[in-house]
């Protein structure tokens, strides 16, 4: 899968955002968390929504997106598969990315397909990669 969000606003304020993971052993040493610029802390975020899958984040049963519940191996229609995860993730970055605004969002499956000589099969794969950018027209 290929994710491609562009055509979205960032809101520019006076807040301070931290590096994730976060490094709370730095913390107890009586040093200060790491910072983040803001577009590192949206695609932090973007990552974790991807990562996550419904129900895992205790406080927000909400947060996280579809790809874990479906499955790549019963793949009936590309597109229907493709446009399901595109509405799921549209939602959750809606929802729990309010940094961003204009959100259009195009989701491709893509595989990798591999021989192994020794050991006689073809395993295929199927890829997860995403790319932000900014739309400055």
């Amino acid at each position: 899968m290929y994710f491609v969000l562009h055509s979205f606003t960032f809101w520019i304020m006076n807040i301070i955002y931290y590096k994730i993971p976060l490094q709370l052993s730095s913390l107890l040493e009586g040093n200060e968390l790491p910072n983040a610029d803001l577009k590192e802390s949206i695609k932090k975020t973007l990552e974790l929504i991807i990562m996550t899958r419904f129900g895992e984040h205790r406080h927000d049963p909400s947060f996280g997106c579809e790809i874990w519940d479906l499955d790549f191996e019963l793949i009936v229609s590309e597109n229907k598969w493709e446009e399901k995860l595109r509405q799921s993730l549209l939602k959750s970055i809606t929802t729990h990315e309010h940094r961003l605004s204009d959100i259009q969002l195009n989701v491709q499956i893509t595989e990798i397909e591999k021989f192994h000589l020794l050991k006689q099969y073809a395993e295929i794969k199927k890829t997860c990669r995403y790319t932000s950018y900014r739309n400055n027209s």
